[in-house]
């Protein structure tokens, strides 16, 4: 990609030919568009209006580039006639006659080489470096820079569609001029030092297999077969995959849930060191009630965009967990912006603990501009310096690969790079106008519409209005209605306005189905609708639907998904046919020809709410755990074949050696180990039979196979 010197508007006739003889690219912004554009995709501005005006233009490339070149252009500028505001934010003045205009050139060349020179972090300039240097490679991956692929038309397809400098960049740990993930070292660790200061930690580390790995690295670093552990229930499936591993015996936090499916908070009562303890207490698992917690787990945020104040927090476990583990998968933003300030785990600039150190893994893939599979593990030590580096680094290299991918490596470093100064606050803020924009315009589009149908969106009930959000109106209170949750504690948690659940008619958060005859749409139609349409959500819930704002989210992808929704509202009001609104779709399961629209919607609706499937499935999710076995022996148990594979039907009193896992929303309902209750097999009979009468439209639970699961055998 060329990165043009951009002049603001027009400079003289020979300055410019000047700059086209000196190589460099030339571009002229009027006014018009956004200014970010010109901060992000130039190698230098040149603003030649002179001083007057200068001072908005000048603050707004700044606001979102802290570092490109900016060169006042006129022909007398002295720092009497300029403002010193803009004075402290420009890098020259270039007066015309001064001097001729090649060496005025020259100069703004020189300005531009140091720039891009200095655009690439350590690790991704070394990697640019060593993929342009044409030598040979004789180590491994074999296919030698890509030449392996040449060798074959399908190896050609696949070179030509990648690119020779993603095949190039391939490259194996020998290559010592790189550095090494495993060690921490070289161009590597300059850029982890570099990434753990933009994001304000002690130690960062990155990470090529995801969140899931990190968090594995994490825990495996930490704890050991029989350590107490305190887990949030909703936690990813890594973190109980990393009981297991590990052999500790959980005791679980409880968040609380609505009727439309949204994982809420866990009360802050959950946390107090009184309730830790009766829990330990209660454990039939437990043996010795005077163990300390050695690692507290929070999943921040949930998968619905719930966070808590981490500050609170640590200032409260702060001795009584050895460590606190944030699992910020969903939450690598927040430290740029104010709005979520102390609701992040690692914040050196803020207080530290004093006794419990304090660890958060993040997807960098999620929301920032990661590869899939970027992750990051982020350190705040103690006071007293309680992290064991030497042991964190054993655990790393248990679960990283001595073949890393370096183009995530790279990606992890640029997309750090990417956050440093100015631009990452630029970049989140500019996400959290978008999605408060979308927001807004759903709001408005149904004050358009009634009394007919609309969507709406889950959050607080703000009337539609311009700027940034306010923190208090995000914050859960006890006595908003809108988030359908019970047990909240003012102002200890708030829902992060990017995560957006666009709810569809059919059902309230309190639970209540819409009566028969008034629209409702389950929310798998309308997701299998726009996935045909080109619009693939996160999530998908009975009545709503997950659409995640990152920092790559445009007005013309989020104006496009509103375009479809009045597209489908048409389609639903005019009960268009199956087979001509998703072709696809129909074409892959065929029982749907000829059906309609909104007849589809009233039956499925119809289904949903004579099993009461609202209170089912919070039901399974909220009712109490029975602990039979510690995790690791229900997976030794699996593992070495001393398991009966039990029908569906006659699941209940059973211990599940798996975890079972239903899709969407993809958060375990039992960890190895424990009790199946009726009420679970209710809920799977439910899913069989909604597989059967509408293939297509439903979910589906991990750890049922061929209609069975994995049981311990019974004593």
């Amino acid at each position: 990609m060329s990165f043009p010197v951009t002049i603001v508007p027009s400079a003289s006739g020979p300055l410019e030919d000047a700059l086209l003889r000196a190589g460099l690219e030339i571009r002229h912004f009027d006014g018009t568009g956004p200014v970010a554009t010109v901060a992000r995709s130039s190698a230098a501005v040149i603003y030649a209006l002179g001083p007057s005006g200068s001072e908005a233009f000048v603050r707004a490339v700044r606001e979102h580039n802290d570092r490109i070149p900016i060169l006042l252009y006129g022909e007398q500028l002295t720092a009497r006639d300029i403002p010193q505001a803009v004075l402290a934010r420009i890098d020259g003045v270039v007066n015309a006659y001064e001097d001729t205009p090649d060496f005025l050139a020259r100069k703004i060349q020189r300005e531009v080489s140091h720039y891009l020179g200095q655009l690439a972090p350590p690790f991704f300039a070394a990697l640019m470096r060593y993929a342009s240097d044409g030598a040979y490679s004789w180590h491994c991956p074999g296919h030698s820079g890509g030449t392996a692929f040449l060798k074959s038309p399908v190896g050609t397809l696949f070179h030509d569609f990648f690119g020779e400098n993603l095949l190039r960049a391939d490259v194996c740990n020998a290559v010592e001029e790189l550095g090494q993930l495993l060690d921490h070292s070289g161009p590597i660790a300059d850029s982890e030092r570099l990434a753990a200061r933009t994001f304000r930690a002690d130690h960062l580390y990155f990470v090529t297999n995801g969140t899931s790995t990190s968090n594995k690295i994490v825990w495996n670093s930490l704890v050991g077969p029989g350590d107490v552990v305190a887990v949030d229930r909703n936690c990813h499936k890594s973190v109980l995959h990393a009981i297991m591993l590990t052999g500790a015996i959980p005791i679980y936090l409880m968040p609380t849930r609505n009727k439309a499916g949204v994982i809420g908070p866990i009360p802050r009562s959950e946390f107090n060191p009184v309730e830790l303890q009766r829990k330990i207490e209660a454990s039939p698992l437990i043996l010795d009630k005077t163990k300390r917690i050695r690692l507290l787990a929070l999943t921040q945020s949930t998968y619905d965009g719930i966070i808590y104040r981490a500050s609170a927090l640590k200032a409260e476990l702060d001795g009584v967990v050895d460590a606190l583990h944030f699992d910020e998968a969903w939450l690598p933003h927040a430290s740029f912006h104010q709005l979520y300030d102390g609701m992040h785990g690692v914040a050196n600039n803020q207080e530290r603990t004093d006794r419990t150190v304090v660890y958060a893994t993040q997807s960098t893939h999620k929301l920032l501009a990661g590869l899939s599979q970027a992750s990051q593990i982020l350190v705040q030590d103690t006071t007293g310096g309680h992290f064991d580096e030497r042991v964190f680094g054993q655990a790393f290299r248990m679960h990283t690969s001595t073949s890393p991918q370096y183009a995530i490596i790279a990606s992890c470093d640029v997309s750090a790079e990417m956050m440093a100064g100015r631009r990452g606050p630029a970049l989140v803020e500019e996400t959290i106008t978008e999605a408060m924009e979308f927001r807004r315009a759903v709001i408005r589009a149904g004050l358009d519409a009634a009394p007919d149908w609309w969507f709406t969106v889950w959050g607080p009930d703000t009337p539609p209005r311009d700027g940034l959000p306010d923190r208090t109106e995000w914050e859960l209170t006890a006595d908003a209605a809108w988030h359908g949750f019970d047990r909240i504690d003012d102002g200890f948690t708030m829902l992060d306005p990017i995560k957006v659940t666009l709810m569809t008619p059919g059902l309230t958060v309190h639970g209540e189905f819409s009566d028969p005859g008034t629209p409702s749409i389950p929310g798998i139609v309308l997701a299998r609708y726009l996935a045909e349409h080109g619009v693939v959500v996160e999530k998908t819930g009975l009545y709503s639907l997950f659409v995640l704002f990152t920092i790559g989210i445009t007005k013309g992808r989020w104006n496009s998904l509103l375009a479809e929704l009045h597209r489908f509202k048409s389609a639903y009001d005019g009960n268009a046919v199956i087979d001509r609104l998703m072709p696809a779709f129909t074409a892959e399961f065929p029982s749907y020809a000829g059906r309609r629209l909104r007849d589809l919607c009233d039956d499925l609706h119809t289904t949903y709410r004579d099993a009461d499937l609202a209170e089912l499935t919070t039901a399974i999710y909220t009712e109490p755990v029975e602990q039979v076995t510690i995790p690791a022996d229900a997976w030794t148990a699996m593992a070495a074949g001393r398991v009966e594979h039990v029908p569906v039907s006659e699941l209940a009193g059973r211990t599940t050696a798996v975890l079972l896992t239903p899709y969407p929303p993809g958060i375990p309902l039992l960890v190895p180990g424990e009790r199946i209750s009726a009420g679970i097999v209710r809920f799977l009979e439910h899913e069989q039979d909604l597989a059967a009468r509408w293939p297509g439209f439903t979910g589906i639970t991990h750890g049922v196979s061929g209609l069975t699961v994995a049981c311990l055998p019974e004593r």
